[in-house]
């Protein structure tokens, strides 16, 4: 049980690093792997008032939201080593990227579900500053870092 609790937290605290590193530091470079967040994901949201079209289609194409989904599904491999060791800690891992991964689909899809249950996430996007509010499941890290920004 204790587990699947550090699992769930670390993947949020995961889910904050990669988000303001990866997809927002290396992936604002037109030649990263990661630029599909910054140059197709946020560019789609702003201009459809927070929709992304990508979400409409297959999940599994080499758009952002099929590169979204290959990262979930390469994430959840990396723990898969320690499932003998720490069953519970690689269950709440996976749990977290299911999560993740529903809620923010969800959320591109309708706006106004998004307003009412991840106001922090429809912030990250068309809030004044789209350089906070890092966490997309919950703002866990957010306000333990002091990165949320309503």
């Amino acid at each position: 049980m204790i587990g699947f609790a550090i699992g769930v937290v670390t993947s949020n605290a995961a889910e904050w690093l990669l988000h303001r590193y990866v997809l927002h530091g290396l992936g604002r470079r037109k030649k990263s792997l990661w630029s599909f967040h910054w140059h197709e994901h946020h560019r789609a949201s702003r201009r459809n008032e927070f929709i992304d079209p990508d979400y409409q289609r297959s999940p599994l194409g080499w758009h952002a939201q099929g590169k979204e989904v290959y990262g979930l599904i390469g994430l959840c491999a990396s723990v898969l080593p320690l499932a003998p060791l720490s069953p519970g800690y690689c269950a709440g891992v996976w749990a977290s990227a299911a999560a993740y991964y529903h809620v923010h689909k969800k959320s591109h899809l309708d706006p106004e579900w998004a307003r009412r249950w991840l106001p922090w996430h429809y912030d990250h996007h068309m809030g004044p500053d789209q350089d906070a509010n890092w966490c997309v499941t919950f703002p866990l890290f957010d306000h333990i870092l002091g990165t949320r920004k309503p």
